[in-house]
């Protein structure tokens, strides 16, 4: 019954409709590649936003205002003149902060291993039971795990069928020869980034982010010391996280969309739980150091 229930939503999910979730931002540029025909860039860049935003990617209806805002921003660095394409791609998403006009930042990732074709005027199709191209199944793998980020902050683990339908995406490109599917690829890819919000081992970072955004973040517009002091709470917990697992990819996606709003949000504290919270996250997020170093001197 379970393999039957996620088949079908799996089916749900997939299908076209005219609600959008997703407000995505494209971007195509190739300041490497020499070339006059700047159409075919183009041609690309409006068939990704329309595969992003022309399709139901979540189980819920989403209204207009809810939908999610993101940013792809593919820089091709090789092409053909013709179909082929690589480069890399810039993946980001955030979400508002209630009663304000600050947004969190939830997904910033650079994708390194970008490999496609694409022939001018072709629509992009995708289906989650095969693997049909690999722009398809890139785009669909990041639109799931942008809806999953998003989810997760609003509700514990809300983000697990969308992650399920990620890995779904990473198994069947299994059968494909490009790279960032497979885990043998890198420790920073696809693969890795899937499996971590995937495995319980990473279940408590996950539920971190719901506390730290729902009970943290979306309450400091009525109380900023008390939701500043929720997410002070949780920053020792941060100690607990694996990063010395192989493919130990989602703690580094979440310090890289955090680190400055940590600074941000305790660069207002009192000296003793600024000190406090920087001298953790030294410990956890080394490679954000001297940014924490320069609030403890503060």
């Amino acid at each position: 019954m379970k393999a039957l229930s996620i088949c079908f939503l799996l089916f749900c999910l997939s299908g076209v409709a005219t609600a959008q979730d997703l407000n995505a931002r494209v971007q195509v540029v190739a300041p490497k590649v020499q070339t006059t025909n700047k159409h075919a860039f183009q041609a690309l860049e409006t068939a990704m936003k329309d595969f992003l935003n022309g399709r139901k990617w979540s189980a819920d209806n989403i209204l207009p205002q809810e939908r999610i805002n993101c940013n792809f921003i593919l820089n091709v660095t090789t092409w053909d003149g013709s179909s082929n394409y690589s480069g890399e791609l810039q993946v980001q998403s955030s979400r508002p902060v209630y009663n304000s006009t600050y947004t969190s930042t939830l997904l910033n990732v650079l994708d390194k291993d970008i490999d496609f074709t694409y022939t001018e005027g072709q629509t992009i199709d995708y289906t989650d039971q095969n693997f049909q191209s690999n722009v398809a199944s890139i785009m669909a793998f990041y639109a799931y795990i942008i809806v999953g980020m998003d989810y997760d902050t609003f509700s514990r683990y809300g983000g697990t069928p969308y992650f399920t339908a990620a890995l779904n995406v990473v198994t069947n490109a299994q059968t494909s020869s490009y790279k960032g599917w497979k885990a043998f690829d890198g420790t920073t890819n696809r693969y890795w980034l899937s499996e971590n919000l995937n495995n319980k081992l990473y279940q408590p970072l996950r539920s971190l982010m719901y506390d730290y955004h729902r009970n943290g973040l979306d309450i400091m517009s009525d109380n900023a010391n008390k939701g500043r002091k929720v997410i002070a709470d949780l920053v020792p917990s941060l100690s607990q996280v694996d990063r010395q697992r192989v493919g130990a990819m989602f703690p580094l996606v979440f310090f890289t969309a955090k680190a400055d709003e940590f600074i941000s949000i305790f660069s207002k504290a009192d000296g003793q739980q600024r000190v406090a919270v920087m001298n953790v996250l030294n410990e956890v997020d080394p490679a954000n150091g001297l940014k924490y170093q320069s609030q403890q001197k503060n």
